[in-house]
């Protein structure tokens, strides 16, 4: 069984410090798999999840037509801390609950993640690491974390360091989100979210998340909407409606907002980070993502010892990695094949 619906297990750390200091006891890592183990334990994958999005909104790429096929390899989907899932503000008691969660980085996701894998399953090597969006820099965090463990990577629409107009962009739904009335320094009751600071956090996403040129064309239409108003209300604000508390968003925007390899422990930058990297890569960012544009993942794959740049092309900016177009999903399928059967980095 998969979907929203489908049963999925829980890991518990009895006591995971975080970098900025402070511990949960315990903190909870939530996630799902597919396929099954293998007995030398060397057909396992890691897929982390992205900006707000649970384990079943990566299942888009993975199945027995896809390269992420479950008959042959084990794909491990861990959520990210603040996601609703794995220990958040939402779902954490007190007193480390709603605003008082702990600061979470792009590394203590990885170390969490490394905690399932190792505990749980034993693994010592994953032949892949892959994700969009946050899920590309949780996936550059763990070759520069793990390069002795990880043979592969593919990151698609996401960076290894937030850039300085992408946090501008995060700046300004922080701004929306905590000015809004009812948000109350995020101890709004649980049944009485900020309503009116989600639909304003949805309307500045809408003008980030699909290209100008996605609006020119009025592709939305493939989607299923009748106009503009339409798509902004019934995708964007029903987007940021279905079930994302207001202070998770908070705690995975400021993960967002930090993330750099480059802040590593042993790492003196962002540079050198990526230079460290073993695993061979397929660094893949669309052709008009306005949140992680070509020119900067041109940069940072010219780091990298083991990479190749792969543009994604067409208007669908950001979201050409998120699955609702059959033709980016194809040539995302296709860079994962060829990685998965051409040599490892380590």
């Amino acid at each position: 069984m998969t979907g929203r619906d489908a049963p999925y297990h829980v890991h518990e750390v009895s006591e995971f410090t975080f970098e900025c200091g402070q511990t949960l006891r315990p903190a909870k890592i939530a996630y799902q798999t597919y396929g099954e183990l293998n007995a030398d334990k060397s057909n396992a994958i890691l897929y982390p999840t992205w900006y707000s999005g649970r384990h079943w909104d990566n299942e888009w790429l993975i199945g027995s037509d896809k390269a992420l096929d479950p008959g042959r390899w084990f794909i491990i989907v861990p959520n990210m801390f603040g996601n609703g899932l794995s220990s958040s503000p939402s779902n954490t008691p007190p007193p480390y609950n709603g605003p008082r969660f702990p600061r979470v980085n792009v590394r203590d996701n990885v170390e969490s993640q490394y905690r399932l894998v190792t505990e749980v399953f034993g693994i010592s090597t994953l032949k892949l690491v892959l994700g969009w969006s946050m899920g590309a820099g949780q996936t550059y965090q763990w070759a520069v974390s793990h390069p002795e463990m990880v043979e592969r990577i593919l990151p698609f629409c996401g960076s290894p360091r937030t850039a300085p107009h992408n946090q501008v962009f995060l700046d300004s739904l922080r701004a929306a989100l905590t000015a809004s009335v009812g948000f109350d320094g995020g101890w709004y009751p649980p049944d009485q979210w900020p309503v009116g600071g989600l639909r304003a956090f949805g309307r500045i996403y809408a003008g980030w998340g699909f290209s100008q040129a996605f609006y020119w064309d009025e592709v939305w239409r493939e989607l299923g909407y009748t106009s503009l108003e339409d798509f902004a209300v019934g995708f964007w604000e029903g987007f940021f409606l279905d079930g994302r508390d207001p202070n998770n968003l908070l705690t995975m925007l400021d993960t967002w907002w930090a993330g750099d390899v480059g802040a590593t422990p042993g790492q003196k930058s962002t540079e050198g980070a990526l230079g460290s990297i073993r695993a061979r890569a397929i660094c893949m960012p669309a052709e008009k993502d306005l949140y992680f544009p070509p020119e900067d993942e041109e940069w940072a794959v010219s780091h990298m010892p083991n990479a190749e740049l792969r543009v994604i092309p067409g208007v669908w900016g950001h979201f050409a990695g998120g699955g609702p177009n059959p033709v980016d999903t194809a040539f995302i399928d296709a860079a994962v094949a060829e990685l998965l059967a051409g040599p490892s980095g380590i």
